[in-house]
């Protein structure tokens, strides 16, 4: 290949790598798009006292983050959690929810509910401790359950989904606190 057919060569590669680029930058701009802050949204603080238990959770803002925390106590019942329309969060053909955390080492349950239904599906993640992490959960991993007990009911779709929460239940008595950043479908 003579000079002439190599710049050539080289010029294709750049036009076709910038390509590419702008390709990816169009991808995450999407993603970034879909992402809602998790502190903009109405959240609500359900805790196990509403049987009779005696965890305390709580919902306040820090900066630009939501911070669930408080105090879990299995004595009487074992969860709190907060909650939350699904609302414009979910589209039809999502497959699944991702998530921006901070949190404490603890395990956490990703909680949806479907639309006039008495039970919710679950599925548990992780946290490192002051760990920024972000946590992908697919439809086909939560399972179907009424007050913690597993049921035998059909997958759930993000069309079924009329609430999302999040709950802390992991059996372990004391503090617990976990930040949001924001919550997307995929």
């Amino acid at each position: 290949m003579g000079h002439k057919g190599k710049v050539m060569s080289e010029l294709v590669k750049v036009w076709l790598g910038g390509l590419l680029a702008i390709g990816a930058m169009g991808v995450v701009a999407d993603e970034k798009e879909s992402l809602v802050a998790a502190r903009s949204l109405d959240w609500r603080v359900i805790n196990d006292n509403v049987m009779g238990g005696r965890s305390l959770g709580d919902i306040t803002h820090v900066g630009e983050f939501l911070s669930f925390s408080g105090s879990l106590n299995t004595n009487g019942g074992g969860f709190a959690s907060i909650r939350v329309p699904a609302s414009n969060l979910l589209f039809g053909e999502a497959t699944g929810v991702r998530l921006r955390v901070r949190g404490d080492g603890r395990d956490y349950t990703f909680r949806l509910r479907p639309k006039n239904s008495r039970i919710s599906y679950w599925s548990q993640f992780a946290t490192e401790d002051g760990e920024w992490l972000e946590v992908a959960l697919p439809f086909a991993s939560f399972w179907p359950n009424w007050r913690g007990r597993r049921l035998n009911a059909p997958a759930i779709t993000a069309a079924q989904v009329a609430e999302l929460g999040l709950m802390i239940n992991d059996g372990i008595d004391g503090a617990f606190a976990l930040e949001v950043d924001w919550i997307a479908a995929y």
